[in-house]
């Protein structure tokens, strides 16, 4: 059986908001091993809101298969059960690039130095 991969984008359900009925796409940011073996995974939401803030990066349409320009909220990276990884991934990994700035915006959240 596969497993989702760090860098892919899944349509998935956050239990944080039992009220809201819309699936969301969300980022693989857990590393590999862990996404292997674990019962869940490590996601940052997608939101096609596009406000800049220093947490935020931009990602372009078409970038792991998003259908419009969207925008990875770094500074609510949260854990899911793999069980509300609803659809994906989407097509393929995002840059490199894109996913170390992920990864800054990431630890600036957290009040590590990026």
């Amino acid at each position: 059986m596969d497993f989702p991969h760090r860098g892919e984008i899944y349509l998935v359900r956050f239990a944080n908001q039992p009220s809201d009925d819309k699936n969301r796409p969300a980022l693989i940011v857990s590393m590999d091993v862990r996404n292997q073996f674990a019962n869940d995974v490590l996601v940052v939401p997608i939101t096609t809101a596009n406000r800049p803030a220093p947490t935020h990066v931009r990602l372009s349409r078409g970038e792991g298969g998003l259908k419009e320009d969207s925008t990875a909220k770094c500074e609510q990276v949260t854990t899911l059960p793999k069980s509300f990884l609803i659809r994906g991934p989407f097509a393929g990994l995002i840059s490199q690039s894109k996913m170390l700035e992920i990864e800054k915006a990431i630890q600036r959240s957290i009040g590590i130095p990026a």
